[in-house]
């Protein structure tokens, strides 16, 4: 489709994988796995008694805090099943920002690119994308379960 190349083309080094391949997956991460439907999803950050909540479609993930839940929810949203969380707690609201702003990026440009057609046609392109992202991020991969930690610690040698 061409339209789904011109986007991509037009998003840059904004395309949401390339954020996730080049800020995510060049530090310190660990894997995470998230038992969702691979299909575009419905999310909703929860505030409850017990803590946030990211709620996908009628499944409900139990996270740390606020900006665990922003950074899950993008990848909730497009039906990523594994990815890697930055394992320094202040790296991830900032990488969260940068995703968020590069999905409303993505669904502008495709409203764009879609603005004369049928709703069907505009819903088929985003599957597609959708379909595209979860493919290439995927394929980036969500790195090891446990973070490496370096044994050698000691200051002076």
């Amino acid at each position: 489709m061409k339209a789904v190349e011109k986007i991509k083309e037009a998003l840059g080094d904004s395309w949401l994988p390339e954020i996730y391949r080049n800020k995510v997956r060049t530090i310190r991460t660990r894997a995470y796995k998230m038992s969702i439907p691979e299909k575009e999803n419905e999310t909703e950050i929860l505030h409850t008694l017990l803590g946030i909540e990211l709620k996908v479609g009628r499944r409900r993930i139990s996270c740390p805090d606020l900006s665990t839940a922003r950074y899950l929810q993008i990848f909730a949203r497009i039906g990523v099943t594994e990815v890697a969380i930055p394992y320094d707690i202040t790296k991830i609201s900032h990488i969260a920002d940068e995703l968020e702003s590069s999905w409303q990026k993505t669904l502008l440009l495709i409203e764009n690119f879609a603005d004369s057609s049928s709703k069907r046609s505009r819903s088929k392109l985003r599957n597609t994308i959708a379909s595209l992202l979860r493919e290439e991020i995927r394929q980036i991969g969500a790195g090891p379960l446990i973070p490496e930690f370096r044994q050698d610690t000691r200051q002076r040698s």
